[in-house]
């Protein structure tokens, strides 16, 4: 049995993921609920979207996802997954990556894509977008979901890692094979590969650096974290202290 006074236990786990997910997640909603205007089902394409996390959730609002992923396990699971949750018939698995997309899905076709924790790990990232730009309709949405540099920085100082805190200051790739980003770096990108910025939101500004006995042991903290998370989320001065970054882009 685990001990919830660890944070180990389940519902610790549960509370930590829902902070973690809550403000990207509740931007997703806005989006899917403005496209297409003639209020049919949304066509939506989630890159690297693995066992589902966010496809399924998507699914259940009556929209049909195509989940896109490297591995077979993680779509058979997606698949278990959507078929437990009453939304196969909605979740359509294929197997690839953002360097097979053009094959995989028609050009001007995806009314939003979600691109979640991978463009961190893509060789060219400009080139990464420019695919994602080709399969979204005119006008259609990317979820772009990075790490972003400057708490990574803090991360790896807090925990004594002077000399990699240093070398990731002004190299993003310095942590080894996943890249981080910086939010203005990101409007750059995005720019030059066809889309216009809508939002920037800061994610998880806190939650990562709250010890769990604090959210476990305190009536309410769990709640109360969430609230703080989603209130400093659309505040720019955040953005440096987040680790992750959430943009929302239209493609021209």
């Amino acid at each position: 049995m685990s001990d919830q006074r660890t944070g180990t236990g389940p519902s610790s786990l549960h509370r930590r993921s829902a902070a973690r997910t809550a403000v990207v997640w509740e931007a997703l909603q806005e989006v899917l609920a403005a496209v297409p205007d003639t209020g049919s089902a949304a066509s939506v394409i989630d890159i690297g979207g693995g066992t589902g996390g966010f496809a399924v959730r998507v699914a259940e609002l009556g929209h049909r996802v195509t989940v896109i992923d490297p591995s077979p396990d993680a779509l058979a699971a997606l698949g278990r997954r959507a078929d437990e949750s009453g939304v196969a018939d909605l979740v359509t698995g294929q197997q690839g990556d953002l360097g097979t997309l053009p094959d995989l899905v028609p050009a001007g076709s995806a009314d939003v894509v979600l691109c979640h924790g991978v463009l961190e790990i893509v060789d060219d990232p400009a080139a990464a977008l420019a695919a994602i730009a080709d399969a979204l309709r005119p006008g259609g949405v990317l979820s772009l979901l990075v790490n972003q540099r400057h708490a990574a920085v803090v991360t790896r100082a807090m925990a004594g890692h002077f000399v990699q805190a240093r070398a990731l200051l002004d190299d993003p790739t310095a942590s080894g094979a996943a890249r981080r980003f910086t939010s203005d770096e990101l409007g750059a990108l995005l720019d030059e590969t066809g889309f216009d910025t809508q939002a920037m939101h800061a994610v998880r500004v806190f939650v990562d650096l709250v010890p769990s006995s604090l959210v476990d042991l305190e009536p309410g903290a769990a709640g109360a974290l969430l609230e703080l998370e989603q209130a400093v989320s659309t505040r720019p001065e955040y953005l440096p202290l987040a680790t992750q970054v959430h943009v929302l882009a239209g493609r021209r």
